[in-house]
């Protein structure tokens, strides 16, 4: 089971920690298994806004294995310029040392900024809150901040913007373990759009056509992702909707842009191109389980894809 660890400092930005520590606690109510941990490296830590925590225990008493998260809220900046958090040298060579262990390190705002003191931006791509990009490049030369991104995932190495960007990053994590379709089902029950890193346009049909917040339709849409070899009539979807065939023909059409038959291909397309990335999969099967007629068909749309 992977383990997601979230550090305390001693001035957190409270949605910094509470977004992303919420994705994976909605993942875990739809049944997704993860461990979720609190440790900090000052005693009796306090959010900016002067809300303080339950005594929680040194980061070194964390016990990760390989693949496990690390999460580095943002914090005051006054407490990033001061000389107490650069000092702090135990617990950035602690998170070297996690790296070279192959655990993710992962910031979320200006937290970015113990992972510079941890010399884990040298030579890589990273990114801050805005207001904060230029200092962070100053202050670490050898790094290359980047904006107009959500995050940036570099190996074991992921930081993220301000604020709600790290709900982003831990979204896009929890893709990574748990699959497109579970995440978008964790996003609705949080009640946010899932933007991926917001730098292009989104990769998958589940990102492209779901900026909406039409219920029915986002139940129309799960049950063609969880049907796509399966009955997808006109008539069983207005009957899911509660709708007339018509009427959803065309609300669906204005909500996401696409048509039924549209979003489906993308639907289809986009699975199978997943499914061709394992070897054990034939064209044949990868054809049957997406809903094509044929293996021809699946090959003519790939290829004009």
């Amino acid at each position: 089971m992977k383990k997601v660890v979230f550090i305390i400092p001693p001035t957190v930005e409270l949605l910094d920690l509470a977004g992303p520590v919420q994705v994976f606690t909605e993942a875990k109510f739809y049944g997704f298994e993860v461990e979720i941990e609190f440790f900090t490296y000052q005693k009796e830590p306090r959010s900016t806004c002067g809300l303080g925590f339950a005594t929680l225990p040194d980061f070194t008493k964390a016990e990760l294995t390989e693949g496990d998260f690390i999460f580095i809220p943002g914090m005051d900046q006054n407490y990033v310029n001061s000389r107490a958090f650069r000092t702090e040298k135990k617990f950035f060579m602690w998170l070297r040392e996690c790296v070279v262990r192959k655990i993710n390190v992962c910031s979320v705002c200006n937290g970015a900024f113990a992972l510079g003191e941890a010399e884990l931006l040298n030579e890589i791509e990273c990114t801050t809150h805005w207001r904060r990009v230029n200092e962070l490049q100053l202050q670490f030369p050898k790094t290359n901040v980047v904006t107009d991104v959500f995050f940036v995932k570099n190996n074991y190495i992921c930081t993220s913007a301000g604020i709600s960007a790290g709900i982003d990053l831990a979204l896009s994590i929890l893709e990574d373990m748990a699959g497109v379709h579970f995440t978008h089902k964790v996003a609705r029950g949080l009640v946010v759009y899932y933007r991926g890193n917001g730098s292009r346009k989104p990769e998958t049909s589940y990102l492209y056509f779901r900026n909406h917040i039409n219920v029915k339709i986002h139940e129309i849409q799960d049950y063609l992702v969880d049907n796509i070899n399966g009955e997808t009539s006109i008539g069983v979807l207005a009957s899911i909707a509660g709708m007339s065939p018509r009427n959803l023909t065309r609300i669906f059409k204005d909500t996401t842009g696409a048509t039924i038959n549209e979003y489906l291909t993308h639907i289809r397309l986009d699975t199978a191109k997943a499914m061709l990335r394992d070897p054990k999969n034939t064209m044949l099967t990868i054809a049957i389980k997406c809903g094509f007629k044929t293996e021809r068909q699946l090959q003519r749309i790939l290829r004009n894809s």
